[in-house]
């Protein structure tokens, strides 16, 4: 089993999928939890690229082709050796992210980025994908004040530091694919409290193992 956990800067990911990994292991479970960007060893230098303030000038299409590049290798040997094994994989943000950032965020073409995303995936897309939802200045402030704490402001504040309109497209955007991809997405009231975020989490995945033993 798959699952993705999406959403604009402090949403709560890392809390949620913290959450879903200890219940997943009590279950019996086998998980291996993973991140993009950063996911493998190649990808931990181009996460240092992608996200340190410091690199403003970097080109939409630049930053498209390093988010693939990350995620070709990620999915190769992270991902689909896991699945392989048996594991449950958790994922904070995937190919989603890239076509809402770059797409609904940059301006360029989601149609054309989901089909280069299905390339550098090679067709691997999640069977879950929960959608924390919440307005872009809670979880800015919430961001900013996360990583001020943890001394990341310079090193990974580059999304952080766009300006509130971006954030707002982002927000609109995942509700928008979220709506096209019903299928997978679950959306998740982000703004309640960690464990309501859970438990929230938690039925969603009871309900789609049901449906799945009945298919």
């Amino acid at each position: 089993m798959f699952i993705t956990l999406e959403g604009i800067e402090g949403s709560g990911k890392s809390t949620a999928m913290a959450g879903i990994d200890a219940w997943l292991k009590t279950a019996g479970f086998t998980v291996t939890r993973t991140r993009e960007p950063g996911g493998s060893r190649l990808g931990a230098p181009l996460r240092t690229i992608l996200l340190d303030t410091m690199n403003t000038d970097i080109l939409p299409e630049t930053e498209l082709f390093l988010y693939l590049a990350d995620r070709a290798q990620h999915v190769g040997h992270v991902i689909r050796p896991a699945l392989a094994a048996g594991d449950v994989v958790l994922s904070d943000r995937y190919a989603d992210s890239t076509i809402v950032y770059q797409g609904y965020g940059r301006g360029l073409d989601p149609h054309l980025l989901h089909q280069l995303n299905d390339v550098a995936v090679a067709g691997l897309w999640p069977d879950l994908t929960f959608l924390l939802d919440l307005p872009p200045e809670t979880g800015l402030r919430r961001a900013l004040s996360r990583n001020r704490q943890e001394g990341r402001h310079i090193a990974e504040g580059r999304f952080e530091a766009e300006c509130p309109d971006f954030h707002q497209r982002i927000r609109e955007g995942y509700l928008t694919w979220a709506a096209l991809h019903q299928d997978r997405f679950r959306i998740v009231n982000a703004l309640a409290a960690p464990d309501t975020v859970l438990a929230d989490i938690r039925a969603h995945l009871e309900a789609w193992r049901v449906g799945r033993k009945k298919t």
